[in-house]
C-alpha cells in the first residue's frame, strides 16, 4: 500500500473511530524487536540485528509499536508473511511472543515522536508467557478506565 491510501485509512479510522472488537489498554513498555526468534538461532555467538521501541497499546491479541525505523538492515519490517520475535519487559518480567504485522503508518505529522507505528496481530507465545502476558493485558485494562 503506497504512503497516500495508509494515510487516508488512518484519517478514516480516526474520523469514524476504531473498529477494533478487543480492548486495548494504552500502556507504554519498553521492547526488543528482531526478525528472528534468538532462542532458535543456528549460531548463538552471533547476534541478530535488533531495534529498541516502545508500545502504544497492547490487547490479548495485538499491539501497537512504535519504533525509529521500518527496517532492520535491508529488511522491511512490514511485509508478506514476516514474522517479528518480540522480547516484551512487563512489569512482572519480560514475555517473549511472535507478532505478525498488519499495518503501519508514520509518525512524521506527530509532534511528539518521529518514527513509525506498526500494529501486529500475536501469533505465538508459550502457555506460562501468555497466562503472564493476559494477567497484565488485564491488569493495565483496570487501570486505564
Amino acid at each position: 500500500m503506497s504512503e497516500l491510501p495508509r494515510r487516508i485509512v488512518s484519517q478514516l479510522r480516526r474520523f469514524i473511530g476504531n473498529r477494533r472488537r478487543t480492548r486495548r489498554a494504552r500502556v507504554r513498555l519498553n521492547f526488543t524487536l528482531s526478525l528472528a526468534d534468538p532462542r532458535t538461532s543456528s549460531n548463538g555467538l552471533r547476534r541478530l540485528p535488533s531495534l529498541r521501541g516502545h508500545t502504544l497499546d497492547i490487547s490479548t491479541t495485538g499491539i501497537a509499536l512504535v519504533l525509529p525505523a521500518i527496517r532492520i538492515g535491508e529488511h522491511y519490517l512490514v511485509g508478506d508473511d514476516r514474522r517479528l520475535h518480540l522480547k516484551l519487559e512487563l512489569p512482572k518480567g519480560p514475555v517473549e511472543l511472535t507478532v505478525v504485522p498488519v499495518r503501519y503508518e508514520s509518525l512524521e505529522d506527530d509532534g511528539e515522536e518521529s518514527g513509525y507505528v506498526v500494529g501486529a496481530k500475536i501469533v505465538d507465545l508459550s502457555e506460562v508467557e501468555r497466562s503472564r502476558f493476559h494477567e497484565s493485558v488485564q491488569e493495565f485494562l483496570k487501570t486505564n478506565v
